[in-house]
């Protein structure tokens, strides 16, 4: 690495942190799992719905991907397109408050059709962007920093979203609604702007694209079927992705059940909300560090421990100070549920397949995504949140299993496979 790189290296690892950090933010002011929530929640009881929205948010960053992959594999850069389809996961929260300041003009049903568009707006905006964004990544990143450029990017993440939830939960409690929401929606449109800024002056030298099949639409379909028939690893790491959306979805409840089966008030919820995402901010870059030593695989392991035994603690919750270790156990389970897949993901393929194996990762897990909390509330809907938390907590049972015996390191594996290629 010359010395224009490691400037480089340098000053993107900043604003790209800091990126990510104002984005955060921004969803701790309009959190999927507490505020737009509670939101919705004063507009509908409807248990199913409220699941929806974390499940529209992570499909729609999933779902796209695949899609965009092909043309991804075309471009020498990837700043451009990250920038300009990053608009769309952005713009839709200044709409939110928009529809929280007219909501008692709208009257129920359209403020819950306008919330539910812009937030599938917002989904699939961060889905458009999410291939070319981590292909970018993964160019001005080098392979050895991964783990710990995605684990501080995201402590900056979670822990600027633990102040905006702190603040939130202040702005909840010391203003009447409609604009108490509105003032949170307006906030993350603010620091969504800040974040975009940073993200714009990445530097990124021009690099043309590495020929391989997937140049081309028809053939980049056939690679794709060959690296799922080829790449038996990769396919049981599919799997265990797909199990994961089923043994996290409980968590989309706690804070809906704190409050109604435990009469938490809103201050409470968003100090929980910062808890846990305080906890994130700690175990991110620590996640982050032990995965490049000892490899991601261990690091999921661990997080599917965590995610099983806070369920469990939900399903036997007795009290309000249950859900501290609660809350803790589950930030520790989304930091290895969405922080270390970005590191392990890119690990599998060379760069040539970065993008084929990206859309994969994503796109075959949406269904299942979506699929989850409709399923979560369905449960609660028709029997109880113990129920659901005991579903989850079968699905996180089954995943560990998958990634004990089945899943491999994709890091040891590149080494071994570079090893026998060296020997022919």
């Amino acid at each position: 690495m010359n010395f224009t790189q490691r400037k480089n290296l340098q000053f993107n690892f900043i604003v790209n942190v800091l990126d990510g950090g104002f984005f955060g933010a921004a969803l701790g002011f309009a959190s999927f799992i507490t505020i737009i929530p509670l939101f919705v929640s004063k507009l509908t009881d409807s248990a199913v719905l409220i699941g929806l929205i974390p499940a529209i948010h992570a499909v729609g960053w999933q779902l796209p991907q695949l899609f965009t992959a092909p043309r991804v594999s075309r471009l020498s850069k990837y700043k451009k397109m990250a920038v300009l389809m990053s608009l769309n996961e952005r713009l839709p929260f200044l709409g939110l408050a928009l529809v929280a300041w007219f909501s008692p003009q709208l009257g129920v049903q359209w403020s819950l059709v306008l919330t539910f568009l812009l937030l599938i707006w917002q989904g699939f905006g961060g889905g458009f962007t999410a291939t070319a964004w981590q292909s970018l990544i993964a160019k001005i990143i080098p392979l050895k920093l991964y783990g710990r450029f995605f684990g501080i990017q995201s402590s900056a993440v979670t822990f600027l979203m633990a102040i905006g939830a702190i603040f939130a939960g202040l702005v909840l409690a010391g203003y009447y609604y409609p604009l108490d929401y509105t003032i949170c929606f307006l906030l993350a449109s603010i620091a969504m702007a800040i974040s975009l800024t940073f993200l714009a002056l990445t530097k990124e030298e021009e690099v043309p694209p590495i020929a391989n099949p997937s140049n081309e639409e028809i053939s980049f379909i056939e690679n794709l079927r060959r690296i799922l028939k080829s790449d038996r690893d990769f396919r049981w790491y599919l799997l265990s992705r797909m199990l994961t959306q089923f043994a996290t979805m409980g968590f989309a409840f706690y804070t809906i059940y704190a409050v109604r089966e435990f009469s938490v008030d809103e201050k409470l919820i968003g100090f929980l909300t910062g808890l846990l995402l305080f906890t994130e901010v700690a175990f991110n870059p620590l996640l982050g560090w032990l995965g490049d030593r000892r490899g991601h695989l261990l690091t999921l392991q661990l997080g599917i421990v965590a995610t099983v035994v806070s369920l469990i603690l939900a399903m036997v919750a007795r009290g309000v100070s249950w859900f501290f270790p609660i809350f803790i156990l589950a930030g520790i389970a989304n930091v290895a549920a969405w922080t270390v897949p970005l590191s392990m993901t890119l690990e599998f393929s060379s760069e040539a397949q970065r993008p084929a194996y990206i859309g994969l990762a994503n796109t075959l897990v949406a269904p299942s995504t979506f699929i989850a909390p409709i399923l979560a509330g369905f449960l609660i809907d028709n029997a109880s949140y113990q129920i659901a938390f005991l579903a989850s907590a079968i699905s996180g049972i089954a995943t560990l299993i998958v990634l004990l015996i089945a899943v491999k390191d994709p890091r040891r594996r590149s080494a071994s496979q570079s090893l026998i290629s060296s020997m022919d």
